[in-house]
């Protein structure tokens, strides 16, 4: 089993950590209100999904 045979330092252990990035949520405009909403998703200020009422709001 690999181990280490000395420390890695904090710059390092940072510089590696750097691609550690949440992406932001891609939102898609709702086809009857505009607003923005998740894709495949139902609308949460209008209820539609897929061009029809599915949730009451």
């Amino acid at each position: 089993m690999a181990v280490p045979k000395r420390r890695m330092s904090r710059s390092n252990t940072r510089s590696r950590r750097s691609q550690w990035k949440a992406t932001a949520v891609a939102t898609q405009p709702c086809p009857q209100c505009r607003s923005p909403k998740l894709p495949h998703a139902a609308c949460g200020v209008c209820g539609t999904y897929n061009g029809r009422q599915v949730v009451e709001v």
